[in-house]
């Protein structure tokens, strides 16, 4: 386990997984291993969450066919389509106390995952575009009502290496300081 170094900057292994990953939309037809998908739901688990509440729920589809019914429901069908898992990210309003700070533990939940894809060699990409049919996606999982969609996460072996892509500066991005 790594161990952030002084000054609180995170250690290098920390920081290269999180230079290192990048989003895969394309995959090898290759299964997962079981452990594989345990293990990046394990590390979703750890996230963060107001009152430790963990408002997120998955249903899992490695099943073609049910892929296929999803992938109608985006412009990214071929990606829904070729992903050997799809993880569908719910956040569960019965285990909600605050909206946003839920949402926001959902997508720590989310980039945990994403790490830990990485982590094991595996690819993954973070599906929003396919909140726009949330309500018929939830429909064909049969998740129950108070599951509302927050993201597909589409996983696999990649079949592609991206290319770094520039970040803006942190200048940019501090807009005042005291």
């Amino acid at each position: 386990m790594s161990q952030a170094s002084a000054g609180g900057v995170p250690s290098l292994e920390v920081r290269e997984a999180i230079l290192g990953r990048r989003s895969i939309r394309r995959f090898l037809d290759r299964p997962l291993r079981e452990e594989d998908t345990l293990a990046l739901l394990e590390a979703g688990r750890w996230a963060p969450s107001g009152l430790n509440n963990q408002p997120w729920r998955v249903i899992l589809v490695e099943d073609r066919s049910k892929a296929a019914e999803i992938a109608e429901c985006t412009r990214y069908s071929s990606i829904v389509e070729k992903a050997p898992l799809l993880i569908a990210v719910f956040l569960d309003h019965s285990s909600s106390y605050d909206r946003d700070k839920d949402v926001m533990s959902v997508g720590a939940f989310i980039q945990n995952i994403l790490l830990a894809a990485h982590d094991r060699g595996l690819g993954a990409v973070w599906l929003g575009e396919i909140l726009r049919e949330k309500d018929r996606v939830r429909e064909l999982l049969e998740a129950p009502p108070e599951f509302e969609l927050m993201a597909v996460v589409a996983v696999g072996h990649p079949a592609e290496e991206p290319a770094r892509r520039e970040r803006k500066a942190l200048d940019d991005l501090i807009y005042r300081r005291y």
